[in-house]
C-alpha cells in the first residue's frame, strides 16, 4: 500500500502549500513542475541570489503558458504598433507586468540581460508595474523577449488597448511652467528686499531703480508662459457662460501686473512679487490636482480585455491574426482559459464557459456543438474551436460601451469650489466697484490705486490652494486604504452621494471562496484525503472548493487520471475508484432543487453524496449594510437569478430594492431611472456587465480582488477586502468638504485685512508681500494638519474593524 505523508511543506519558489512533496530538487521542494522549472532556469544561469532578496519571492507557476502563445508578436504590423523606437542598434519596447512585486523582482527584471544576450538594458517603473526593455534584433526577438519573461514567471501582460491607444504622457509642460514661475518669484523676491528698507537709508536709490526694472523682465516670462494655464482655463469657463475660480484668479494676476508695470514706469515698486508668488502657489495646487495614480487605468474598455491577436484556423494551419483583422465566417482556435474575443458558433469540442464578468452569472456554462457563444466568455477546460459570426467591433460584448447613453458622456458636476469662487467673484467686484464709486466722490486720484488693490489682496488663491492640497492629501489618505479614485472631483461626488446600489455576484460576494455543503454518506478522514487527493488534480474552480472543503495536508498518489470538460474528474487512489462531476458523469440522480452548483461523488461506482457550491457573502458585508440602512437607501441589481432574496433581504431590509437577472441594459436603465428622480447615485460593480452602469452612475466604484486585474470604466477602484469600510470612506470624503470651508474661513479673515488697507488705496507692496505667502503657508499647514487627523481617524476604524464570521444561513 501506498503510504503519504502529513507534514506540510510549503513550496521553496511560490510559498504555497506543496501537495505532493516528490517535485523536488537539490533538497528544494516545489508545488508544481513550472516552479521548480522556473528554479533551475536561474539556476543555470547563477541568478539564486533572486531568492536572498526575499523570502518565496516567486509567483505560483501551476498554470503553464502554451509554446506558442506569443506568435503574434512575430507580426510586423503587431510589432510596429507596440515598439516604441527601433533603428539598427537596439529597439525599446514597454511591457505591463502585473506581477512585480517585490525587490527580487527588480533585480530580476534589472539582470534580464544574464538570460538573453540580446537584452541590453531593463529598467523598471515599480509603480506602473512597467519594464522598459531595449534589445538588439540581430540577437534576439520581440516575442522571445516576452517568452523569456514568461519562462521566469514574469508574464507580460498584452491588450488590445495597446495598439488602439496611447499612454497619456507625462505633463512636462506644467512642470516647466512651474519651474520658471519659481525661479522668477524667488530672485523677484530677492531683488524686493532693498524696496521693503527704502525709508532705512541703508539703499541706493539708482541700485532700486535697476532692481525694479530687473523685476519686471523677470516677470515677463510668468505672466506670458506660466500663468497660461489660468487664462486657458478662465477663458474656457467664460465661453461656456461660467465663472470657474480661475477668473478671479487671472484678474487678480492681470491687474496686479499692468498695475506693476505702470508703477515702475512711474519710479515706484510694483507687486511683482505678489504676482510671480501666485502663480508659483497655484501651479504648486494645480500639479497636485491634476494628478492622477498612473498605475491605474480609469478609463478602460473592452480593448483592454481583449487579447491581441487569436489563433485562426486557415488549411489546417494556426495563425496568428490580430483582432481587428478576424472577419465572419473565420474558424478560431480558443484555447484552454481564453477569451471568447466574438460571437460564434462551437464546431468542435464541448465548451464550459464563464460568463460571470460578462452577465453577473456565477456558476459556468456548458455549451456543445452548434451552440452560439458570445464574446466576454472564458472557455475553462480544453480548446474549442468556433465560426465567427460577427466581428469583434460588432459583439455583444463591444455593444456594452457603444450604447448612446454612454457615448461622449458630459462630465455633470461642478464643484462647490467653482461655485464659491464664482459668487466671491460677484462679491470682490462688488466691493472694487463701491470703492470706486466712494473715491470718485471724494478723491479721484485714489480710484486707480484702490481698485487695483482690492483685486489683488482678494485674489481666492487661498481657496484654490486649500481644495487643492486638501484634495490632493484626502486622495492620498484614500489610497493607504485601497480605494484610488479617479480624481479630486470624485471626492466630491461619493460625499454627495444619497443612494447606493450594489451589484451582487463578486461584490456582495466574493470571487474566492466559496461556501460547500456535502450532502450524503458521512466521510472519514481517510475518505476526506482521498477525495482531496483527486480534486487537487484538476485547476476547475468546482474542484478546487472540493479540495478545499476536505481542509486536509494529507495527500495520495492519485492513477489512472482523467479530466473530462464539461463532465468531471476520475482516477484510483488507495485501491479505490473515484469520480467528481455531474449526474451523468456519476451515474447520479440530478437534483434540481439545491441552491449551487452540485458535484456528484462517486466510489466504486456507487454515488455516496453530494457537494453543493455556492460564493460566500464577504467578510464585513453584514455589519456594512447594517451601518448603511439607517443612512442610505440601497438597491441590488444582480445578473444571477434569485435565490439569494431572502438572505439579501434580511441582510438589507425590507426598504431595499432586490433586483435579478438583470442585463447590462437593465442595469443602465435603473441607474438613470434614480437620477431622474434627483437622486445622487453611488454604483459598486466588479463586471463588465455593471461597465455601463458604474460610468452613468454619479459615482462608480468598481471592485477588485486585485489591482492589477481587469476592471470596467469607473471613477474609482477599491480592493475587495475593504469594502467593510465604505461608510467611513463617504465620512472622509464629507470631512474634506468642511476643511476646505474651514481653510475658506481663514483666507478670509487675511482677505478683510488686506481689504481694510485696498479700499483706502494705501495698500504697500511690502504688506501685499507679507499677506500672500503668510495666506499661503497657513493654508497648506491647516489642511494637512485637519486632513492627517481624519486619516488617523479612519485608521483607528480600519484597525478596529471587526470581520464578519457569522456569513448568512441556510
Amino acid at each position: 500500500m501506498a503510504t503519504y505523508s502529513d507534514v506540510q511543506v510549503t513550496c521553496y519558489h511560490c510559498g504555497e502549500d506543496c501537495h505532493h512533496q516528490d517535485i523536488t530538487i537539490q533538497d528544494k521542494t516545489f508545488c508544481c513542475e513550472g516552479c521548480k522549472l522556473v528554479y533551475e532556469i536561474l539556476n543555470q544561469y547563477d541568478m539564486c541570489e533572486y531568492y536572498n532578496l526575499n523570502d518565496k519571492p516567486g509567483v505560483n507557476q501551476r498554470i503553464t503558458v502554451r509554446k506558442d502563445k506569443f506568435a503574434f508578436l512575430e507580426d510586423e504590423k503587431i510589432q510596429q504598433q507596440l515598439i516604441q523606437f527601433r533603428d539598427e542598434n537596439q529597439t525599446h519596447v514597454s511591457f505591463y507586468i502585473p506581477h512585480i512585486h517585490c525587490s527580487s523582482c527588480l533585480w530580476l527584471l534589472e539582470n534580464l540581460h544574464r538570460l538573453d544576450k540580446g537584452i541590453q538594458r531593463v529598467t523598471v517603473n515599480f509603480t506602473k508595474k512597467e519594464a522598459l526593455i531595449i534589445f538588439s534584433e540581430t540577437q534576439t526577438s520581440l516575442r522571445h523577449v516576452a517568452e523569456v519573461l514568461t519562462a521566469i514567471g514574469y508574464e507580460p501582460y498584452i491588450s488590445l488597448q495597446d495598439l488602439q491607444h496611447k499612454k497619456p504622457g507625462i505633463k512636462r509642460n506644467l512642470i516647466y511652467q512651474l519651474g520658471v514661475a519659481g525661479f522668477c518669484f524667488g530672485n523677484i523676491m530677492l531683488l524686493s528686499f532693498p524696496e521693503y528698507f527704502t525709508g532705512s537709508g541703508h539703499t541706493d536709490a539708482g541700485m532700486n531703480r535697476l532692481f525694479q526694472y530687473i523685476n519686471l523682465v523677470l516677470a515677463l516670462p510668468v505672466f506670458f508662459y506660466s500663468a497660461q494655464v489660468f487664462f486657458k482655463s478662465a477663458w474656457s469657463g467664460l465661453k461656456h457662460g461660467f465663472l470657474n475660480i480661475d477668473v478671479p484668479i487671472v484678474l487678480a494676476i492681470v491687474v496686479t501686473f499692468i498695475r506693476s508695470v505702470v508703477d515702475v514706469t512711474q519710479g515706484q515698486a510694483g507687486y511683482f512679487d505678489s504676482m510671480s508668488g501666485i502663480v508659483f502657489f497655484m501651479l504648486i495646487g494645480r500639479i497636485l490636482q491634476d494628478k492622477t495614480y498612473q498605475g491605474l487605468s480609469f478609463d478602460r474598455d473592452y480593448t483592454a480585455y481583449f487579447p491581441i491577436a487569436v489563433s485562426v484556423i486557415r488549411d489546417e494551419k494556426e495563425i496568428p491574426t490580430a483582432l481587428p483583422d478576424i472577419k465572419t465566417g473565420d474558424t478560431l482556435l480558443i484555447h484552454n482559459n481564453e477569451l471568447v474575443p466574438a460571437d460564434g458558433i462551437i464546431v468542435r469540442g464541448k465548451a464550459l464557459i464563464d460568463y460571470s464578468f460578462v452577465t453577473g452569472e456565477a456558476t459556468p456554462v456548458n455549451k456543445s456543438m452548434g451552440e452560439i457563444i458570445y464574446a466576454g466568455g472564458r472557455q475553462l477546460e480544453g480548446n474549442i474551436e468556433i465560426l465567427t459570426i460577427k466581428e469583434v467591433a460588432q459583439s455583444y460584448l463591444t455593444s456594452l460601451w457603444n450604447r448612446d447613453e454612454l457615448k461622449n458622456k458630459e462630465e455633470k458636476h461642478v464643484s462647490f469650489v467653482h461655485l464659491l469662487g464664482r459668487n466671491f467673484t460677484w462679491v470682490v467686484l462688488l466691493i472694487a466697484a463701491l470703492s470706486a464709486t466712494y473715491w470718485a466722490l471724494h478723491d479721484p486720484s485714489r480710484i486707480w490705486p484702490a481698485v487695483t488693490a482690492i483685486l489683488i489682496i482678494a485674489c481666492p488663491c487661498a481657496l484654490l490652494l486649500a481644495s487643492s492640497f486638501t484634495n490632493g492629501h484626502i486622495l492620498r489618505i484614500l489610497s493607504r486604504h485601497q480605494l484610488y479614485l479617479r480624481n479630486a472631483q470624485a471626492i466630491e461626488n461619493l460625499a454627495n452621494t444619497t443612494h447606493i446600489v450594489f451589484d451582487k455576484t463578486g461584490t456582495l460576494t466574493g470571487k474566492t471562496g466559496s461556501d460547500v455543503k456535502y450532502y450524503g454518506d458521512t466521510l472519514s478522514p481517510f475518505q476526506e484525503s482521498m477525495i482531496a487527493s483527486l480534486a487537487t488534480q484538476s485547476t476547475h474552480p468546482l474542484s478546487k472548493a472540493v479540495a478545499a472543503y476536505c481542509n486536509t495536508h494529507t495527500f495520495m498518489p492519485v492513477g489512472e487520471f482523467r479530466d473530462i470538460p464539461g463532465k468531471g474528474v476520475s482516477g484510483w487512489v488507495e485501491g479505490n475508484f473515484l469520480r467528481l462531476g455531474n449526474a451523468e458523469f456519476t451515474g447520479a440522480y440530478r437534483k434540481e432543487e439545491i441552491d449551487g452548483s452540485i458535484v456528484y461523488l462517486s466510489v466504486n461506482n456507487k454515488v455516496t453524496g453530494l457537494f453543493t457550491i455556492h460564493n460566500n457573502y464577504r467578510s464585513g458585508i453584514r455589519p456594512l449594510l447594517k451601518q448603511l440602512q439607517p443612512q442610505y437607501p440601497m438597491s441590488v441589481l444582480s445578473g444571477d437569478n434569485d435565490r439569494e432574496a431572502m438572505n439579501l433581504r434580511r441582510l438589507m431590509g425590507h426598504e431595499a430594492t432586490l433586483l435579478f437577472e438583470q442585463k447590462p441594459a437593465d442595469k443602465l436603465a435603473y441607474i438613470i431611472s434614480l437620477q431622474q428622480q434627483g437622486k445622487k447615485v453611488m454604483m459598486i460593480g466588479d463586471g463588465l456587465n455593471d461597465a455601463g452602469a458604474l460610468k452613468q452612475s454619479d459615482i462608480g466604484i468598481s471592485l477588485t480582488e486585485d489591482s492589477n486585474n481587469f476592471t470596467p470604466a469607473s471613477d474609482g477602484i477599491l480592493e475587495a477586502r475593504q469594502l467593510p469600510l465604505l461608510l467611513s470612506f463617504v465620512q472622509l470624503c464629507k470631512a474634506n468638504k468642511r476643511i476646505i470651508l474651514a481653510s475658506f474661513i481663514l483666507s478670509l479673515a487675511y482677505n478683510i485685512t488686506g481689504l481694510y488697507f485696498a479700499v483706502q488705496g494705501i495698500l504697500s507692496p511690502l504688506v501685499a508681500a507679507i499677506l500672500m505667502p503668510a495666506s499661503s503657508i497657513s493654508i497648506v499647514l491647516m489642511t494637512f494638519l485637519l486632513s492627517e487627523w481624519q486619516g488617523k481617524k479612519l485608521a483607528g476604524k480600519a484597525s478596529g474593524e471587526m470581520s464578519d464570521k457569522n456569513h448568512i444561513p441556510d
